[in-house]
């Protein structure tokens, strides 16, 4: 009766974007999906998928993507920017777990869902705001691409299905949460000291601050470095003194880690 539950909700919005009078789409029916099939491990630095139970229940997530594919370009332009960046933010999350099941169980990482010529991320199967997609689309070009959203903390809420992206969150991005949900992740993505730590007096950091150095450096709240953004989580880190003073003189060594892009430990089916 719960799944049908959450069949019914997402199915509801098909009919209407508004359900949700605090926000412009109600992803309710995502975040049930979220929350019971992703299992906070580390106080939440990390996750753990439960792919098995998105495949048994395939069906309330395929209701969410048709709810998804029904918004209109005209309609997603009319909503206010944070309600815009949610929805593309769980698009993105929501299909990258449905193309992760098209080979579920018979793959160790979404890597193998690629080939020798093309990557799985540009890969064109997402219907999504009047057009067929790549997950690499909605990402560069709908989220990063866009003046609009200029907002870095997005590369810890995209997930990417592999043990070196940020963890999946178990709740839903809504317009109202976006925010505060943002800031959570980039937080506990920065305090997990296997993809961000001092060693010694060299910070080392994940390759996402390499890949995206840019988009930390786009004067997001005034910062135009990406020491400046380290800096401003550096009790996340739990930096010393001595480091945050390096930070603002930008005299830090860093040093990116290697990309761990194994699946393995996201869909190992958790004990209940």
């Amino acid at each position: 009766m719960k799944n049908w539950l959450i069949v019914l909700c997402a199915l509801l919005g098909l009919q209407s974007v508004s359900a949700n009078a605090a926000n412009a789409f109600d992803h309710s029916a995502w975040n049930a999906l979220l929350q019971q099939n992703v299992h906070l491990l580390e106080g939440g630095k990390a996750s753990q998928v439960d792919y098995q139970a998105f495949a048994d229940n395939e069906a309330a997530l395929n209701a969410y993507l048709k709810a998804l594919e029904g918004v209109s370009q005209s309609e997603f332009d009319a909503w206010p920017k944070e309600d815009q960046l949610a929805f593309l933010i769980n698009a993105y999350n929501a299909w990258t777990v449905s193309f992760i099941l098209t080979k579920w169980p018979d793959l160790k990482s979404i890597k193998d869902l690629g080939s020798f010529f093309s990557s799985p991320w540009s890969k064109e199967f997402v219907p999504l705001l009047g057009e067929t997609r790549s997950l690499d689309n909605i990402e560069h070009t709908l989220i990063r691409g866009s003046d609009r959203y200029n907002d870095p903390r997005i590369h810890f809420a995209v997930n990417c299905a592999s043990i070196g992206c940020p963890a999946l969150a178990n709740i839903a991005f809504q317009g109202d949460n976006l925010d505060s949900l943002l800031e959570t992740q980039t937080e506990l993505f920065l305090a997990d000291s296997s993809r961000n730590r001092l060693n010694g007096k060299k910070l080392e950091l994940s390759s996402i601050f390499k890949w995206y150095r840019e988009d930390f450096e786009k004067g997001w709240k005034g910062y135009n470095s990406l020491e400046a953004f380290i800096h401003n989580y550096a009790s996340a880190m739990s930096l010393p003194e001595s480091v945050k003073t390096d930070l603002s003189n930008e005299k830090v060594d860093i040093k990116f880690l290697s990309y761990d892009w194994d699946s393995e430990q996201e869909t190992i089916r958790p004990i209940r």
